[in-house]
């Protein structure tokens, strides 16, 4: 446990870290309903934290989030914001729980930007690698070490727009799902399907048995085009700089290139994404 209320309690991070004005908020604390360690293990796992006053405003404000706990810091100053996230989440009746600033920033992640305030979102569209075979997820793109935020925000949105089937983004070397994600997305993060995983070494590991692991890369003659897409099948991208990680590209079983003319090497990676989402063959 954390922060001595709530064991368990590992979701996501989302910032956003703009100061806003100030009122007071009364000190209301809903406890949480006991569950057994795999239930919340479970539960947690489809969970998103956001942080920032006008983050946690907007997302209380949404009727598309299903806010699950609104936490607060018992030492704000009045705020007319904070009294406005209290206001929302009690209508919502979004359980609200107040906290020490240290127990707080083991929830936020971020002590100097949570502005004293944080809110879980249970994520409906986020899942696991374990869920992939009963969601039928046949085609799907997969990020390696993508750190440009708003790059990820755009290619949560070609995927939730396209054909394919989902996304998965690992936990470590791909950039936070935070506010320029979540801006780039539009809104999508909230709906694409996503699947989480620690590294991406770890997903490959898992799922090269299962799907046929497409690198995108320079060097083959493979036309991306030409790619049979008759079996499940990843494709897996990489940053620009360095592209797809070694230990990636070699559990790969495949790899293609996007056909390129006038000399042009590379695409953007959220292009190149938007590209196999459209992919002619999977439209189909």
């Amino acid at each position: 446990m954390r922060n001595g209320i709530l064991p368990d309690h590992t979701p996501e991070v989302v910032a956003d870290s703009a100061p806003y004005a100030v009122l007071s908020a009364p000190k209301t604390i809903h406890t949480q309903n006991s569950m057994s360690y795999e239930e919340k293990k479970a539960h947690f796992a489809n969970m998103l934290t956001i942080y920032g006053r006008k983050a946690v405003e907007e997302a209380l404000m949404s009727n598309d989030i299903n806010a699950y706990k609104l936490h607060l810091a018992d030492s704000n100053k009045p705020a007319t914001i904070l009294k406005h996230c209290e206001q929302l989440a009690n209508d919502k009746g979004t359980p609200i729980a107040w906290h020490d600033k240290r127990a707080l920033s083991f929830i936020s992640k971020n002590a100097k930007q949570d502005q004293g305030i944080a809110l879980d979102i249970s994520m409906d569209n986020f899942f696991t690698l374990d869920d992939l075979q009963s969601r039928k997820a046949k085609h799907l793109i997969m990020l390696d070490n993508v750190t440009n935020p708003q790059n990820v925000g755009m290619i949560i949105r070609s995927v939730a727009a396209g054909f394919v089937d989902g996304l998965i983004i690992p936990k470590k070397g791909c950039a936070e799902l935070g506010p320029l994600a979540i801006k780039a997305s539009v809104g999508a993060l909230f709906k694409a399907p996503i699947y989480r995983c620690e590294t991406s070494k770890q997903a490959v590991e898992t799922l090269k048995g299962d799907y046929q692991l497409i690198n995108l890369s320079l060097d083959t003659d493979i036309d991306f085009y030409d790619c049979p897409l008759d079996k499940p099948s990843i494709f897996i991208l990489g940053n620009e700089s360095e592209g797809v990680s070694r230990v990636v590209a070699n559990a790969c079983g495949m790899q293609v290139k996007i056909p390129m003319n006038n000399a042009v090497e590379s695409l953007n990676v959220a292009i190149t994404s938007a590209l196999i989402a459209y992919h002619p063959a999977l439209r189909r």
